[in-house]
């Protein structure tokens, strides 16, 4: 049994040595990410979930852990130093829903009373996408994106409701905007949260529909948002545009505007951070004997002066050639740069001479599949020389 858990520190993450406030936090961002209402019917985040408040259950206890730290898992297992049952405590008890009350408050309902859900509330995120080419992404840009967004109507002015009649308090829920679920799951009780099905957690139902908005509160208008685009943003970040986005409800603010930048690929330039790589082709005299080359670069075509006798995989380093920092656009990365030598592939008779010449005055012959070979000679050729030795 003990030997297939893992170590309880292991599990959230923290040392040994890490105190209550830290348990607590690790726990609760653990929580947080594999509840099961966050995660409906996946297994694995159920387990995780458990595997977490097992471990933070005897972590958050000072007596449990000074068990553990001493025997380890041994300590709660049936027949070693605590008490018998699942982990040595009783998760039926009030373990489990001290810690639910503590650590979630009002987020699952577990010892605390809920907000009310019909008050002031920021509308939802919008999340869209621009794409923009390599060198847009490395010197920024201005973008205007064209958008379906939600206006409140100014008919029933956001409330829904055909003019003279207004909202009612939703029955279901009595106004609260949530329903409270109870359920009995492995660590005990468990108090779940959920909006309510029937008003959409505004606390209110409508039985006369503005005919404008349908019921809504809202029309939709198609609307034109500029977009600053920063230097050295890389892809698949995104632009936060406060309060661009859906309504507030009940008199709450808009919600943002979130811009995905999608960065095109670019025939020449790879990025990595805020370095830039890319290839740049040298002639065979330019490697042999040195000389000026010219780089292209996001900031345009520029010189270098390579040494004689360069070699093919030569990489060398463009300082401040690179991708400015989203922090300050005034430091740069670098721009490396591998020099890949031309073997070339069409030559004429004039420059397979020369190229003859060369070989000869390097290596003292001529290395030419072409070059003049003696003539085969005939049988009867053969013959009359064995006859004239």
């Amino acid at each position: 049994m003990a030997e297939n858990k893992r170590d309880y520190y292991e599990v959230l993450g923290v040392d040994r040595g890490a105190d209550e406030a830290t348990i607590k936090k690790a726990y609760r961002q653990l929580a947080k990410k594999y509840h099961p209402d966050m995660n409906p019917g996946d297994k694995e985040a159920e387990k995780k979930f458990k595997e977490a408040s097992e471990a933070y259950a005897v972590l958050s206890d000072a007596e449990k852990r000074r068990q553990y730290d001493q025997f380890g898992h041994a300590a709660f297992e049936q027949g070693g130093g605590g008490a018998g049952g699942f982990g040595g405590f009783d998760f039926n008890g009030g373990d489990m829903g001290d810690i639910f009350g503590d650590i979630f408050g009002d987020l699952f309902g577990g010892g605390r009373s809920r907000r009310a859900n019909n008050g002031p509330m920021k509308g939802a995120n919008v999340r869209t996408a621009v794409r923009i080419t390599f060198e847009e992404a490395v010197f920024g840009c201005e973008k205007q994106l064209d958008l379906n967004l939600k206006d409140e109507c100014t008919t029933c002015h956001g409330t829904g409701a055909k003019p003279g009649t207004s909202p009612e308090t939703c029955p279901k829920c009595g106004g609260k905007g949530q329903i409270v679920y109870t359920q009995q799951s492995l660590f005990g009780t468990v108090r779940n949260v959920q909006t309510c099905p029937d008003c959409n957690g505004s606390g209110k139902i409508v039985k006369e529909k503005c005919a404008d908005c349908h019921g809504s509160g809202y029309i939709t208008n198609r609307k034109k948002i500029a977009v600053t685009i920063p230097a050295g943003i890389d892809n698949g970040q995104s632009i936060r545009i406060r309060e661009k986005g859906e309504p507030g409800v009940n008199g709450g603010p808009r919600g943002d505007l979130l811009v995905e930048v999608q960065v095109e690929r670019h025939p020449i330039f790879q990025r990595q951070d805020m370095n830039i790589y890319s290839t740049a082709p040298v002639t065979f005299a330019q490697a042999a004997l040195g000389g000026q080359i010219h780089i292209t670069t996001v900031d345009g075509d520029m010189a270098y002066d390579i040494k004689p006798g360069t070699q093919t995989d030569t990489k060398i380093r463009l300082k401040g050639k690179g991708v400015p920092s989203l922090r300050n656009k005034n430091i740069r990365g670098d721009h490396y740069v591998t020099l890949v030598v031309q073997v070339p592939t069409k030559l004429n008779e004039e420059a397979k001479e020369y190229l003859r010449k060369y070989d000869e005055a390097v290596n003292g012959k001529i290395n030419d599949s072409k070059q003049e070979k003696p003539k085969k000679k005939s049988f009867m050729e053969k013959i009359k020389e064995t006859f004239e030795d």
